[in-house]
């Protein structure tokens, strides 16, 4: 198993302000697979995200990726494992505004030891032409792309995405998705992907459903529809 996730809990705030967010969630996911993490606000789905993520840490339980046990890594293992293995897509692009889209790009590559060829990568995010724009002359998706390709040249394991269509009108949005089912299926990495967005299930390998700090339901999805079908 690539990635196993054991007994996670985490709680915010202390006494009587004490929240707990995740109240021991235990997951399993295939490298390459494509995970949807759904549920309502304050379900857990962005916490569980950050601490695979590495960005937060658990209070208790075991992270395990490709066989490394993340509690066992000092901060600086951490920061180097983030760097080498994890790419992140979020709602805010967080481009570098006086760099182009190939600079932008071209940043995420001087993080990994064997990167994605950047003019590839350009073609299949469908901006080779806008390769010398600087952020301000993009349009909200082209600025979704370019952090995509950020988050994808360095060719990370896992790609963790936190509503990457959240900011994204429902054209754009549709657009962004074929562009990480295209990415999962081309390069292969596994995607985790947390989203409000119900229909966004369907294009997913494992939908895993949290509610109040807990994994209610975890499936694999037998019917697979392709993002340019999804309707909502």
């Amino acid at each position: 198993m690539f990635l196993s996730i054991h007994d996670i809990r985490k709680s915010f705030g202390s006494g009587d302000s004490r929240v707990e967010v995740l109240k021991g969630i235990d997951l399993e996911i295939e490298r390459g697979e494509f995970c949807v993490l759904l549920g309502p606000s304050g379900s857990g789905k962005s916490t569980l995200l950050n601490i695979i993520g590495g960005i937060d840490a658990a209070d208790s339980g075991e992270i395990i990726i490709g066989g490394e046990r993340m509690a066992e890594m000092k901060e600086r293992q951490l920061t180097l494992y983030r760097r080498k293995h994890l790419g992140y897509i979020f709602q805010m692009y967080n481009l570098i505004p006086n760099l182009t889209v190939r600079e932008n790009i071209e940043v995420g590559a001087y993080l990994s030891d064997a990167p994605l060829p950047v003019d590839d990568l350009l073609q299949t995010l469908g901006l080779a032409e806008h390769r010398d724009k600087l952020p301000n002359q993009l349009s909200g998706g082209q600025q979704q792309r370019t952090a995509i390709g950020r988050a994808i040249v360095k060719n990370p394991d896992i790609l963790l995405c936190d509503e990457p269509t959240g900011a994204l009108d429902y054209k754009t949005s549709k657009e962004i998705l074929k562009l990480i089912e295209t990415v999962n299926q081309k390069y292969g990495n596994t995607i985790i992907m947390v989203t409000h967005n119900g229909a966004i299930r369907q294009m997913a390998d494992r939908v895993v459903r949290l509610r109040d700090g807990r994994i209610r339901d975890n499936v694999l999805n037998a019917d697979k529809v392709p993002a340019e079908a999804l309707d909502w």
